[in-house]
């Protein structure tokens, strides 16, 4: 009898005043099987900066499944950062300095919105192509790489072994479907469709079931 095997753990940070539209739809589909090329293959745990319950800027209070100072990026598939008021008043740096030990071990870090900004202040896209909510979001923290900035939605820097996923605070779909390519979450159909869909083409939705048939 062949064994399943045990799924791999994608990790979301959350925390106090964390935004929760910016990684619903990532969070959502990684954890629902539906269409997936492995089914099953990933799961989603919450790490805060303890146990202790969070209250995201919705008002959605989530209890963490571990501490921050349990996370081993060795038992990671990848670390998602969501945005949060609570960076732009220069918190959650030890997040980011997790950011740095997930890029250093070779495992992938997606951030989004805030995030972005507290990674450029850590020197974390200073030589990787990366985005944000605009320029003029990451300016302003005086950080050195200006010229490796893209303007788009979501943008992947894959020069190293540790791959970087950046997006604005308005495209969590372009920021979900970087991370389902880099997860090889569904084959390139089925993303195509995902992605017509849920960018508000209804066509897209019979072309996922085409897709899935």
């Amino acid at each position: 009898m062949t064994s399943t095997p045990a799924p791999r753990t994608v990790h979301l940070a959350v925390y106090n005043t964390l935004a929760d539209w910016e990684t619903g739809h990532a969070v959502a589909h990684i954890n629902n099987p539906e269409y997936q090329r492995a089914p099953g293959a990933f799961r989603v745990l919450t790490v805060g900066p303890t146990t202790a319950p969070i209250v995201t800027a919705g008002g959605v209070r989530i209890a963490p499944d571990l501490a921050l100072a349990d996370l081993d990026p060795a038992d990671s598939a990848m670390l998602i950062l969501p945005g949060a008021a609570a960076y732009m008043n220069g918190e959650l740096t030890e997040f980011i300095s997790a950011a740095g030990r997930f890029l250093d071990a070779g495992v992938p870090v997606a951030g989004i919105c805030g995030a972005t900004v507290a990674m450029a202040q850590a020197g974390l896209l200073d030589d990787r192509r990366h985005t944000s909510n605009a320029a003029e979001a990451l300016a302003w923290t005086g950080y050195a790489g200006s010229d490796n900035y893209v303007d788009a939605p979501a943008v992947t820097d894959r020069s190293r072994p540790g791959h970087l996923i950046t997006a604005a605070a308005m495209h969590p779909v372009p920021f979900a479907r970087e991370i389902f390519v880099e997860l090889d979450l569904y084959s390139p159909e089925t993303l195509a469709a995902w992605v017509k869909l849920y960018s508000g083409d209804p066509a897209g939705y019979h072309d996922l079931m085409a897709a899935t048939a």
